[in-house]
């Protein structure tokens, strides 16, 4: 029997805190690397690796999280992950060295790819009727775009009030409380006659291919973007992805079946969210360093600071961006969140030294909560709204991929860009404050145009109106009957 409509909106609330576990361990973390370096005695070298060791296995292991998924069950994926994420964050409050913590931190993010490759699919699947599904994707867009500054804040409290043992710690109860939860309340559909087979040397050459990728995008700023050691790992993953599509061209089973990408709405999404990803993530992170190298606020200074966005997103991935979706569609809101977006950017570069929260830092918040809050639900809506429902996984796993190498490369970028702005300002005589503000300006400017450039790509040729009318909601075409589990 299909399930009840409240228990659908139970379902998506233990998805939802599910992802928001894995969402905040993106940046709880960087509040609390000081402690941790002191405490485990890490170089400023290895230190990198209790970020790192987490983003290889997350970026790593999305696409095979979210296939597998689609083969063999997307509740019986989203527990595997839950029980590993929480599992792997028990170690990490426990670990008492650097090679503890670093292996941890890697089946962490092993845990966190799967659970967020298949959240997005379950969540497609419950969700038929167009009005419900825009309202559930506004829930879980709220959750997964304004959970990195609710980290911040819960990062900077954890850390000053008790230690930084308990950013980890605290995932326990919550990843127990969603295990349990998930067993009752996510729906179990029935096995397929025939699942497939797992494309296994598909599945080891694309991971292959994005872990080095990642590897190499993180370090690039260390290592140096034209460095001999980057061009040869950019390299290697390329041939491998070119040999990842060969492998999918010819075998019987894919693990990623090329035509997905004939899907012009799933395709075109993509696209935008590495740039919004990258404009995002640079923001987050460079008003971060703004607010606490330059107008000298602490950790729980600048989590208050973000505070206005998070909850403008809340009013509008809560409530109105649904609205907005049923009476425009999904390209009109998404290209004016993306603009209000760029117009937020664009307000940062003129940000002051001696700058003011009320004056140079509030209203580009606003106009970034407004446009994030407007964007997200649709560009969601987009990826997924017209991909079949045994594919599901596989289009969630690929559109998380986007989101997370597009903040990767924009975040390694854009901060590379501000530093040597920087380098070069203090060079001409400018005051260290002066110099990073100089820095900052450039990677804001070079963020909007990002996000100008998603905000193109999203008027000029995302489809309108396919994502809602894709599936009949009174019965969803291809996919399985599913059943409350006891």
């Amino acid at each position: 029997m299909v399930m009840e409509s409240r228990s659908r909106w139970i379902a998506l609330i233990v998805l939802c805190m599910g992802s928001l576990m894995i969402v905040l361990d993106t940046t709880i973390v960087n509040v609390a690397l000081p402690s941790i370096k002191t405490s485990l005695h890490f170089s400023g070298t290895s230190l990198a690796w209790v970020v790192n060791a987490y983003l290889l296995t997350f970026g790593g292991f999305l696409l095979l999280g979210g296939r597998l998924g689609d083969l063999y069950g997307h509740r019986r994926l989203f527990l595997i992950g839950i029980t590993l994420f929480t599992l792997a964050s028990l170690s990490c409050g426990l670990a008492d060295s650097e090679a503890f913590l670093v292996t941890a931190r890697a089946v962490q993010g092993l845990g966190g790819a799967i659970t967020s490759a298949v959240a997005l699919s379950l969540i497609m699947t419950l969700f038929t009727d167009p009005v419900e599904r825009a309202k559930a994707m506004g829930v879980f867009g709220f959750v997964a775009s304004g959970g990195g500054t609710v980290g911040v804040l819960l990062g900077g409290v954890l850390t000053d009030v008790l230690n930084w043992h308990w950013i980890f710690l605290v995932n326990v109860p919550i990843g127990v409380a969603v295990f349990v939860a998930s067993l009752r309340v996510l729906p179990t559909a029935a096995r397929p006659a025939s699942p497939g087979r797992l494309d296994v040397a598909g599945a080891f050459v694309v991971t292959a291919s994005l872990m080095l990728a990642v590897y190499a995008i993180v370090n690039g700023n260390q290592w140096g973007w034209a460095s001999a050691r980057m061009i040869a790992l950019l390299l290697v993953a390329a041939a491998l992805m070119g040999v990842f599509v060969a492998i999918e061209a010819r075998v019987r089973s894919p693990l990623m079946p090329l035509g997905l990408f004939r899907l012009r709405n799933l395709s075109t999404a993509n696209g935008i969210g590495v740039l919004w990803a990258a404009a995002m993530f640079a923001w987050f992170f460079l008003t971060a360093l703004y607010l606490h190298n330059v107008l000298g606020y602490s950790p729980l200074d600048v989590g208050l600071a973000f505070a206005p966005t998070s909850v403008i997103m809340g009013v509008f991935s809560l409530g109105l961006s649904a609205k907005l979706v049923m009476r425009f569609g999904i390209r009109r809101p998404l290209v004016a969140g993306l603009l209000l977006a760029t117009a937020g950017l664009v307000l940062f570069v003129r940000a002051p030294v001696g700058g003011s929260f009320s004056v140079d830092v509030l209203p580009s918040m606003v106009l970034l909560g407004v446009g994030a809050g407007m964007a997200f639900n649709p560009l969601l809506l987009a990826a997924m709204g017209d991909v079949a429902a045994d594919e599901a996984g596989l289009a969630s796993g690929v559109v998380n991929t986007a989101f997370m190498m597009g903040g990767a490369l924009g975040l390694a970028v854009l901060a590379s860009l501000a530093a040597r702005r920087t380098q070069s300002l203090q060079a001409s005589g400018e005051s260290l404050k002066a110099a990073l503000t100089g820095g900052y300006h450039l990677a804001y400017l070079v963020g909007a145009a990002f996000a100008l450039a998603g905000a193109l790509l999203g008027a000029l040729v995302l489809r309108e109106g396919a994502p809602l009318e894709a599936h009949p909601p009174e019965e969803p075409a291809g996919e399985p009957v599913y059943v409350e589990s006891d």
